[in-house]
């Protein structure tokens, strides 16, 4: 069983992380399952990137593409994913999505886990 059943069958999630004052700040990601939780990749400059090395808590909803909630919210916590970690999240995304087997999407990214709080 999904460590996040909330998202089976989505394409989307919603990725909350938390500013320094507490406020929300969603973003809809790609995402793939593994065992422990779900990974993402992402662009290493982007602000989400910052708030997560600040504060690991997240949270996790399926969405549309455009970030519209579709499901419930689940509480995860985020950590950083290098050398075979990352080979094996990028090779995830890469089965799930056609799109990310372009070579353009990995040239400079960062990859997480969300693992279940």
């Amino acid at each position: 069983m999904s460590p996040f059943p909330n998202l089976r069958g989505a394409n989307y999630m919603s990725l909350a992380t938390f500013r320094r004052d507490g406020t929300e700040v969603r973003t809809p990601v790609w995402f793939a399952d593994n065992e422990r939780g779900v990974v993402f990749f992402t662009n290493p400059k982007l602000g989400k990137v910052k708030r997560l090395r600040r504060d690991p808590r997240v949270r996790v909803a399926p969405c549309t593409a455009r970030g519209a909630v579709t499901g419930e919210w689940r509480d995860g916590r985020a950590r950083f994913l290098e050398g075979d970690e990352a080979r094996q999240a990028r090779a995830a995304l890469k089965q799930k999505y056609w799109l990310a087997r372009l070579p353009i999407w990995f040239r400079s990214t960062t990859h997480v886990e969300v693992v279940p709080a």
